[in-house]
């Protein structure tokens, strides 16, 4: 699909609705056919990024993540009190983004430009990818895979990182960076960590045989961010002179 005329805003949002909502949401995802203002909406079951595929811990079951292009920070709001779905999300979190940059291709994104904006190296940014699995290709993306999941989850430079999936072959990331700079460190394997070369590496063999139908990495920068997750608020920084959170406090890399 495209979107109809500009979008406007993005949003992020997770939320424990519970386990018959959140399958709900998964099986029949709002559409800009059921919910005034919105173009597109992927909704995901949260993972914890860097645990077993076969670990009780990795599958959030009783939470949702909801990507989603609107028409308006207006439309949010009224999908926030007005469907029993955004009720139950606005009991979590969610942030509000402005796009700016994208790699990569998803149809459900259609319409979105390359470049949008300029991105400040120094500000923080937050990056979410979007992709369809080739299913033959999946014993190799995990492998692939979860060395990239715990250099992000460790990696000092974010405040939040997640991964979301949604059966039998959409997969997402989330992560809020302290800067956009170090998350660019993080994509050409120059962080100053241990084994900084995992990505770079991993995107390596991606190209050699991709892993995926489709895939899109998008950068925004956060316009609003609402309620708390784990415990956790004020999960974007306000500015490049913050320090981020330790990921020893609750929620972080969840």
């Amino acid at each position: 699909m495209r979107y109809r005329g500009s979008v406007v805003v993005h949003s992020f949002h997770l939320a424990r609705p519970g386990l018959v909502t959140a399958v709900a949401a998964l099986v029949r995802p709002p559409t800009s056919a059921t919910v005034a203002g919105l173009h597109h909406a992927e909704c995901m079951m949260p993972m914890r990024l860097g645990a077993s595929v076969i670990s009780p811990g990795r599958w959030q079951v009783r939470s949702l993540a909801m990507f989603a292009a609107w028409e308006s920070e207006s439309a949010i709001d009224e999908f926030l009190r007005r469907t029993r779905l955004g009720r139950a999300l606005a009991g979590g979190w969610h942030v509000r983004l402005q796009f700016l940059r994208r790699w990569g291709h998803v149809s459900a994104f259609d319409g979105l430009p390359a470049v949008a904006g300029e991105t400040d190296p120094e500000a923080p940014v937050v990056a979410v990818t979007v992709a369809r699995l080739r299913l033959p290709e999946v014993p190799r993306f995990i492998r692939w895979g979860k060395p990239v999941e715990r250099l992000v989850r460790d990696h000092p430079g974010t405040t939040l990182a997640l991964a979301a999936f949604r059966p039998l072959r959409t997969i997402a990331t989330f992560t809020v960076w302290h800067t956009a700079r170090e998350m660019t460190e993080m994509v050409h394997g120059r962080s100053a960590i241990a084994a900084p070369d995992r990505h770079a590496v991993a995107m390596v063999e991606r190209r050699r045989r991709d892993f995926h139908v489709e895939f899109t990495t998008l950068r925004f920068t956060c316009i609003g961010e609402y309620g708390a997750w784990e415990g956790r608020s004020s999960i974007v920084p306000s500015s490049a002179r913050e320090l981020p959170a330790p990921h020893g406090s609750p929620g972080a890399g969840s």
